[in-house]
């Protein structure tokens, strides 16, 4: 490197010094390495800490708070599950980044107990920043997860919240160049060992941040569950509407109430007893109608003094005990087919409810009941309760028992008038209908008499059994022209009931 003309031998020799010296310069320091290694080791020490903490911050609320609060524990156990799940889902990804690093750069040295590559300034840059981007996506997941957690926490902490994991650029520095967080970490330079351990620092800022929002949720179930400082006295009774002889109860509290409290709740001058900031009131049933009460609430404050709040008037209904039985199609119960009846006992719970009925049987129906009937007559369906106790009658309704009205014999779609010798040939059957019936009736044609009557000649008659005709009939209905007569007599058909019942005759003309 003297001064002077020189060969372009010398020259080449000079320039492959210069390249030397460059390359010496960019060799990594193995104290700096090891340095990287003990940070990394003792970042994976902490965050194996953090994780031991956080699964005995977890079993310690599973034995306690969550059995022994259990509603209002599983949501906030559940809240903090989600916390758990999305750190867990990100330092699985980072892990994932870990082993891409560590399979580029030749694998783990256990005699070096260090990554073989780990002074390799290449591998970073290629496949965090440059080519494959990695870090574009790490920086990407770690604003979710941070934002994710954040949310999780009760409105009023996260403003507060301060987690350590974040993907924020080095602060600017005046004569060096700005560099983006994912530069700073894993751009340029940046050897491979290094570049573990910021993973490992992300891996362990992960759990910290963890750790501080689950400790923050599951700790809401130890919070007051009112803010003490605003009142309001709230009656609330199960029921405004109860049966002679039934008690009335109905709970007075305070909205903001405390369970370790003991306030002074009074009726009517009458101190009720408390539980868990709670008083229980049991008025009086044994007039029928309307009773009106107001409860009033005296807290001690800070000072020694009492503050009164009043609830708004209560009332609630004394009634006789009743019941109300009614069928849900008409005002008699029909022989052979399902009759619906609804039941109803104000104040009485479905379950304490006992219906029964004379000359038939009932049988329970969505809401309701079905009864069957099979003699003529009449049918009484009962109504008692379980009150307090006792099995007590609420009421009886008297109903008719009847048979299914008889229905129309029709043939050819009609059941008299006149129809065309063309229809009439045409038909093979004879129906029983019955029209303007609640209820699905079905009735069979057991026999009949068929008459056919034409002009100047003797008049045909064939009897049948069944409702189809025979082929005597069919014959003999081939016959019809204009102006016969046509007429089925002696009917019979069955019901549902299975009682026979004559049916009125058809008279048909043809034309």
């Amino acid at each position: 490197m003297a001064g002077g003309k020189q060969t372009p031998r010398q020259r080449m020799m000079n320039i492959l010094y210069l390249v030397l010296l460059g390359l010496i310069a960019l060799e990594v320091p193995e104290s700096l390495l090891d340095a990287f290694k003990n940070i990394s080791d003792s970042l994976v020490a902490s965050k194996t800490n953090v994780e031991v903490g956080i699964e005995n911050t977890f079993n310690a609320f599973e034995k306690t708070k969550l059995k022994e609060q259990p509603e209002r524990a599983k949501p906030i156990y559940e809240r903090a599950k989600k916390a758990k799940k999305m750190s867990d889902d990100l330092n699985t990804y980072v892990e994932s980044l870990k082993t891409m690093l560590k399979d580029a750069s030749g694998g783990f040295d256990p005699v070096m107990d260090d990554y073989k590559g780990r002074e390799n300034v290449d591998i970073s840059v290629d496949l965090m920043v440059n080519r494959k981007r990695n870090a574009y996506d790490l920086h990407k997941k770690i604003d979710a997860t941070r934002e994710g957690l954040i949310a999780l926490l009760d409105p009023k902490d996260r403003n507060a919240a301060k987690l350590p994991l974040q993907a924020l650029p080095p602060a600017p520095r005046v004569g060096f160049q700005n560099k983006s967080w994912e530069q700073a970490n894993f751009g340029e330079g940046m050897p491979m060992g290094a570049a573990m351990t910021s993973l490992v620092k992300i891996q362990a800022d992960i759990k910290n941040s963890e750790n501080e929002v689950i400790k923050k949720i599951l700790g809401e179930v130890d919070q007051a569950v009112v803010n003490l400082d605003q009142f309001s006295a709230v009656a609330v009774a199960p029921t405004s509407y109860v049966l002679v002889g039934q008690p009335y109860t109905a709970e007075v509290f305070l909205t903001a109430s405390d369970s370790k409290s003991s306030p002074d709740i009074t009726v009517d001058g009458g101190r009720l007893p408390t539980e868990s900031g709670r008083g229980k009131y049991t008025g009086t049933t044994s007039s029928e109608g309307v009773h009106t009460w107001i409860g009033t609430i005296s807290v001690k404050q800070n000072d020694g003094t009492f503050k009164t709040y009043k609830t708004e008037p209560q009332t609630y209904t004394v009634a006789k005990p009743s019941a109300v039985v009614s069928p849900d199609k008409m005002n008699v119960l029909y022989i052979g087919v399902p009759n619906p009846v609804s039941v109803s006992a104000p104040g009485v719970a479905k379950g304490d409810i006992r219906v029964s009925i004379t000359n038939g049987s009932l049988t329970p129906a969505g809401n309701g009941y079905t009864a069957a009937v099979t003699t003529l007559g009449t049918a009484t369906i009962t109504v008692s309760g379980q009150i307090s106790g006792k099995l007590m009658t609420l009421g009886s309704t008297l109903f008719r028992v009847k048979r299914i009205p008889p229905p129309k014999a029709m043939f050819a779609g009609k059941s008299g008038g006149t129809t065309s010798s063309g229809n009439i040939k045409a038909q093979d059957v004879l129906f029983a209908k019955l029209d303007g019936f609640d209820f699905d009736a079905k009735f069979n044609v057991t026999r009949f008499t068929l008459l056919i009557s034409k002009p100047r000649q003797d008049p045909i008659t064939i009897s049948g059994t069944g409702s189809e005709l025979s082929a005597n009939m069919h014959t003999a209905l081939n016959s019809v022209t204009p102006g016969t007569t046509v007429v089925f007599k002696d009917i019979f058909a069955v019901g549902p009931d299975g009682a026979q019942q004559s049916l009125d005759n058809i008279v048909l003309f043809a034309n």
